[in-house]
């Protein structure tokens, strides 16, 4: 079976006072999640808007990918393919099932 998806994600970047706020929004068209980052200047540091942006943005996404991750671990889990024991993947890898 072949399936096509477009799953949008708008990242919204806003800075005050030395401190970049990243906020990243996926939409699939049934679900809506939101991820959160931060990037601070430090005083001592040459304030390179760029580089908070970057920072809070990827923080923002790895707070989504995060998420995505554990929504796909419950998932599983509810299928019974979840992990078993103590020397189970954590959160965030892969399984395979036969």
């Amino acid at each position: 079976m072949t399936r096509t998806l477009e799953w949008k994600v708008g990242l919204f970047l806003s800075e005050e006072d030395g401190t970049t706020k990243a906020r990243a929004v996926l939409d699939t068209g049934t679900t809506t999640l939101t991820g959160h980052g931060t990037a601070h200047c430090s005083p001592q540091d040459v304030d390179i808007p760029e580089i908070g942006d970057e920072l809070a943005a990827g923080r923002a996404m790895h707070s989504l990918a995060r998420q995505l991750m554990k929504s796909a671990d419950r998932e599983l889990d509810a299928m019974g393919a979840g992990p078993v024991g103590p020397s189970a993947p954590g959160p965030g890898t892969p399984y395979v099932t036969p």
